[in-house]
């Protein structure tokens, strides 16, 4: 008995409204009321996303369940100096900062600095703050009092009484550059998580940057030159940047509309298929605003995610429309019978989606939960517009009729006609699923395997360049970060070590003791530039109560001198009660190696030295709450992996109900994963909060591809093809759209490696070889794999056609 071809379906004059099942009676049914909504929650949507902001917080990038955190949380209303802080550095290219025209400058921005929305004000520090004092030994005892007195009034004689307070503050080195040639205005934030207030809004990071680079403008000159560094600069440079991100949108949407008309040569149908999945990316921005959400520079890649898996689905849909009129049904009926064939495959790819990237939320940063919801959301609106709308709107109307007629003249074959004569690249693909070739790929992706798994295994967390590595190394952030390196020996990168003590037993003997010896131990660490803390000072002051002679240099055991030295000491070293105490550690740099050495040093150290009475405690600073950050990173990578893959074969078993067809499936992704990772290292890009979700992401998009292929290859295994010819069918059928998407979105994405925002410029490398690493996995480790593990799938070979046409249409 002659067998039909399986992917064809004859003319149809007089279609049946009442076929299908019942989602799909109401659906296409009711066309012109599903339209109207949609177009009303697209005007709703689009309205709402007129008021969406791109900003960040700084409490969101941190693991807020770490126990790290939770020291920090627990007393961050007692550290004084925050673990968000700018610094503003303003150099003199003449002479020393002992100037009356360059201590103006710097009285005028400090004063404008001290105004800034955001600024916790009683711990601001600069020159002209009365919190910056000096110290002094006379013969009446100790002196002391603001480093710029109130008599100050710029002649000479009032700037050498300057200089010699600066010399007696202690504050060269942390407040003034030891050349003398610059001095920083220190500002800590204090958003409103920090402060708990409900009345309190979070900082505008793009406000407050745009309001220093004012500052920079106006009092920048020949001979005046201001640096600033701090989380809240890198956001609101990343934003700056990131504006720049609808050029890269604009470039991907114009490749894929090149793409796709090249591949159509069909207007209405490449517009709708790109309209579809804009119009998911409007809602989803829609959205956001409405449940409460900004979006952050690190999740703006999520859009543009939407899109591509949009544009994935929207082409399958298009190309099952376009061969079904071009074998002759009429628009409405190629519609309905397409969205019959590849609603069930489309709907398990997206759920699939949908939970690959909802796992994330297992981690406990917030700005990757927020990544995960708002990914998750945006896959699921896909199912309305690319999966539903899209087929509604193309039954309406249709694609052009050459390009029907040759898109089924290309796509004629007979999967139980082993003599047609066969397009070249399909054939070649073809060859995979012999076993020659499938055992031959099958050994590669094992060697690549297992040389990416040693490779990935090195990749290391964290950042792996001193600055911001998340913006270029010659960025004017990267260099004021190099400024303040070379200049401070109090950095920018401050790891805290808090010391909780009994009430008013901060200054006890013992207690300094064992914060001296662990001071010790971190001046001799790599990276480390200085500390300080209340034993560092008492062995100061003991000094300057005794002539200032460094016999004396050491912690006195006179209670009462202690009692007498704290009196004097900087709040931000202690608190009220005494019970608190930091140590502060100032690094070179927050890589990933430097952070390690001191973590593992002070946990080390408090393990052998906490007592009932006296703790160590990590970590507070902007060094130690990315310290944390890293260590959650490392933990939760291997386990969102786990549960990625968790989920997909989960869902992949309830699309395949085979185990074995799991496994080709799982297989080239876990691959290209491993790749992935691998490649980081080879681009020394560091696992970190920016990095984390790529992989997980990238799996999300790349189960698309092997689905929509294993999925009509299974059918016509099933129907009694052979696996050549099945294969052969699903490349005609979806296999060509997984090409063309992949490549195309491969390419489109690649762009942004031409972006000045480094993190961005890695994504679109990462991303790019995984859209086509996947691709490739799907088109030629899957059918090999399926050469190998599927060879009994196919039914008998005496089946009815019909039977076949059924189950293979519905």
């Amino acid at each position: 008995m002659n067998k039909q071809p399986i992917e064809s379906v004859t003319h149809q004059t007089a279609f049946d409204r009442h076929s299908g099942n019942i989602i799909e009676r109401v659906l296409f049914n009711n066309r012109i009321a599903v339209i109207a909504v949609c177009l009303l929650v697209s005007l709703f949507l689009g309205y709402q996303a007129l008021g969406l902001k791109l900003n960040a917080a700084f409490e969101k990038m941190i693991p807020i369940d770490h126990p790290y955190i939770q020291n920090y949380f627990e007393n961050r209303t007692q550290l004084g100096q925050g673990s968000n802080v700018l610094r503003i550095a303003v150099s003199t290219t003449e002479g020393t900062i002992y100037d009356a025209d360059y201590l103006d400058t710097l009285k005028k921005i400090s004063d404008e600095a001290f105004l800034i929305k955001g600024v916790d004000r009683p711990y601001m520090k600069s020159l002209w703050t009365p919190a910056t004092r000096w110290i002094g030994v006379t013969e009446e005892g100790f002196d002391g009092g603001p480093v710029i007195p109130d008599s100050y009034d710029g002649s000479t004689q009032s700037l050498e009484q300057v200089q010699q307070n600066v010399d007696r503050s202690g504050e060269i080195g942390r407040l003034v550059a030891a050349d003398l040639k610059s001095s920083i205005v220190l500002l800590p934030l204090q958003d409103a998580a920090a402060t708990g207030s409900e009345e309190a809004k979070p900082i505008d990071y793009e406000a407050l940057s745009q309001r220093l680079e004012e500052i920079r403008k106006t009092y920048e000159s020949d001979t005046i030159k201001i640096h600033i560094t701090g989380f809240a600069k890198v956001v609101g440079d990343l934003i700056d940047g990131l504006q720049l991100m609808q050029l890269f949108f604009g470039m991907t949407l114009a490749i894929c509309t090149l793409v796709l008309l090249w591949y159509t040569r069909c207007v209405r149908s490449t517009a709708l298929v790109l309209s579809c999945s804009l119009i998911a990316v409007v809602w989803l921005l829609g959205l956001l605003p409405l449940l409460g959400f900004d979006l952050d520079p690190y999740s703006i890649l999520v859009p543009f995610l939407v899109f591509a898996i949009g544009l994935s689905h929207g082409a399958q849909k298009m190309n099952g429309i376009m061969q079904q009129i071009g074998r002759g049904s009429e628009k409405y009926a190629a519609a309905r019978l397409t969205f019959r064939r590849l609603f069930p495959t489309g709907m398990m790819a997206l759920t699939t989606d949908a939970v690959g990237f909802a796992v994330l939320m297992v981690i406990h940063i917030p700005v990757i939960q927020d990544l995960a919801l708002t990914a998750t959301i945006g896959v699921m609106i896909l199912i309305l517009t690319n999966l539903i709308v899209l087929p509604i709107l193309l039954s309406y109307t249709g694609v052009s009729k050459k390009a029907a007629a040759r898109e089924a003249e290309s796509a004629r074959v007979d999967p139980h006609d082993t003599e047609h004569q066969r397009h070249p690249t399909w054939a070649f693909l073809d060859h995979f699923t012999t076993k020659r070739w499938a055992s031959i790929v099958v050994v590669v992706a094992i060697v690549l395997g297992a040389g990416g798994f040693i490779i990935s295994s090195k990749v290391k967390v964290g950042d792996l360049d001193p600055g911001a590595p998340e913006l270029r190394a010659d960025s004017r952030y990267n260099r004021d970060n190099a400024f303040m390196v070379a200049n401070y020996a109090a950095s920018s990168d401050r790891y805290v070590v808090m010391v909780k003590t009994p009430l008013y037993y901060c200054a006890n003997y013992d207690t300094l003791v064992k914060v001296d010896a662990l001071e010790a131990q971190l001046q001799q660490l790599p990276g480390v530039v200085s500390t300080s803390s209340l034993a560092a000072l008492s062995k100061y002051a003991a000094a300057g109560m005794n002539e200032g002679s460094m016999t004396w240099y050491e912690i006195p055991r006179n209670q009462g001198l202690l009692n007498a030295i704290i009196t004097r000491a900087p709040r931000e070293l202690f608190n009220q009660n005494c019970d608190l105490m930091t140590i502060n550690v100032f690094l070179s740099d927050h890589k990933a190696d430097t952070l390690n050495r001191v973590v593992d040093l002070v946990d080390k150290f408090a393990a052998a030295n906490n007592t009932d009475d006296i703790r160590f405690m990590s970590a507070a600073g902007n060094a130690g709450i990315a310290a944390a950050t890293n260590i959650v990173v490392e933990q939760a990578n291997t386990q969102m992996l786990i549960l990625v893959y968790a989920a997909v074969i989960v869902l992949c078993y309830l699309t395949f109900r085979n185990l074995r067809a799991v496994v080709c499936t799982v297989l080239p992704l876990m691959l290209t994963s491993i790749l992935c990772q691998a490649l980081m290292v080879e681009l020394d890009i560091g696992l970190k909060v920016a990095t984390l979700p790529v992989i997980a992401l990238g799996v999300g998009i790349g189960v698309d591809y092997s689905l929509y292929i294993l999925s009509i290859t299974l059918n016509n295994l099933r129907q009694g093809a052979p696996l050549s010819n099945a294969y052969y069918a699903a490349l005609l059928s979806t296999g060509k759209v997984v090409i063309l998407t992949g490549i195309t979105l491969g390419i489109a994405v690649a762009t942004w490696s031409l972006s000045p925002i480094k993190f961005q410029a890695d994504m679109g490398i990462l991303l790019a070889f995984m859209f086509i690493w996947n691709m490739l996995g799907a088109l030629i480790l899957t059918p090999a794999l399926a050469r190998l593990l599927l060879p009994s799938m196919s039914k008998a070979s005496s089946e009815e056609p019909a039977t076949a046409m059924r189950a293979v249409s519905e």
